[in-house]
């Protein structure tokens, strides 16, 4: 009698595939690792896709100047390193991601205009960058992690997936989005 064995690999296969049918675009994270041809990200530590995050807050905010979408990105970034705390961080991001960033720029006549600058289109969805990216090596000091899968948008990782190691995967919970 044959005995059918599920593997990490299959199931993170299936996964795969069950994001592209719903247009995800699908990456394979050593393509995409610093260094490489088709880097996304200079160093290892970095979880945030940069380019892909900055282009989606101009096309997400056309009105909104490059100072102040430099400013967002900024104050993005540092509120999810504020704390030591990873719930605090997590938080912290859930918020920012719901209710926008508060920036200030000077519009066309010099008056300093408040505005929001949103990380998602909630309005267009299909409107974000889907991807989802497999085997994305995550290097924090002597810690290296590496999800079966990762599910971004817009740049901004937010899921991990661990296939079978799902009990074992604490691990890889610091380094999706906050990671110091």
């Amino acid at each position: 009698m044959k005995e059918n064995i599920i593997t990490e690999s299959i199931i993170e296969q299936a996964a795969l595939d069950w994001f592209k049918e719903l247009k995800y675009s699908i990456l394979n994270g050593p393509d995409i690792a610093p260094g490489e041809l088709l880097a996304e990200r200079s160093s290892y530590s970095d979880v945030i896709l940069d380019g892909r995050l900055r282009s989606a807050l101009r096309k997400i905010n056309p009105n909104i100047p490059d100072e102040a979408i430099d400013d967002a990105y900024r104050k993005l970034t540092r509120a999810i390193h504020e704390s030591p705390l990873l719930y605090e961080n997590n938080r912290r991001f859930h918020r920012i991601l719901t209710d926008g960033v508060d920036v200030e720029y000077k519009d066309d006549t010099g008056r300093i205009v408040g505005d929001k600058v949103w990380l998602l289109d909630f309005d267009n969805p299909d409107s974000n960058d889907w991807l989802v990216v497999n085997q994305f090596t995550v290097i924090e000091g002597q810690s290296n992690r590496r999800p079966d899968v990762v599910i971004f948008i817009n740049g901004l990782p937010l899921c991990g997936i661990c296939g079978l190691q799902a009990l074992m995967c604490r691990a890889c919970t610091r380094c999706i989005l906050i990671s110091p």
